[in-house]
């Protein structure tokens, strides 16, 4: 079976602090990532959490053990530890503009164990990942408001 990857880039109105907290905080999952029904944080100490996620749909549940690397606020990495994954690598870098936004580089590549869940998985993936990431960025806005991209002007030009 071969991995399935997803990356995405996205500029958002946050600092790159504001954007890390969102993202590192897990025991807020279950109340705002689609399909998260639980977290359990295991062990924590100032850089490395050990965490597990319990994913749902319909009459599908499944737990995933990981371990997530703190490195404030620029990036998260995840490293897969036990579940029904054959592997996991995630990572969340966020990059600071300089202007009051950041970006935000995404990425995340996996393969299943189960050939019936990676099928079944394979026909939404993308769409599954977009929401989940949206997902981040609407709790960004709910902990810290709406915000707009300013636009930077055209220059002028003189004749």
């Amino acid at each position: 079976m071969a991995t399935t990857t997803y990356t995405e880039e996205r500029i958002l109105p946050y600092t790159p602090k504001q954007l890390y907290d969102v993202v590192v905080d897990i025991a807020a999952y279950p109340s705002y990532l689609p399909w998260c029904v639980g977290s359990r944080i295991l062990e924590e100490t100032e850089h490395e959490v050990t965490a597990d996620l319990i994913i749902g749909y319909k009459f599908i549940r499944e737990r995933f053990r990981s371990k997530v690397f703190k490195q404030e606020p620029a990036l998260i990495t995840v490293d897969y530890i036990e579940g029904p994954l054959k592997n996991l690598s995630n990572r969340w870098r966020f990059i600071d503009n300089g202007d009051g936004t950041t970006t935000i580089d995404f990425y995340v590549a996996f393969e299943f164990k189960n050939p019936l869940l990676k099928q079944l998985v394979a026909v939404f993936f993308e769409e599954i990942i977009k929401r989940m990431v949206k997902a981040f960025e609407t709790r960004a806005a709910k902990l810290y408001g709406e915000q707009k991209l300013v636009e930077n002007p055209a220059p002028e030009t003189s004749v």
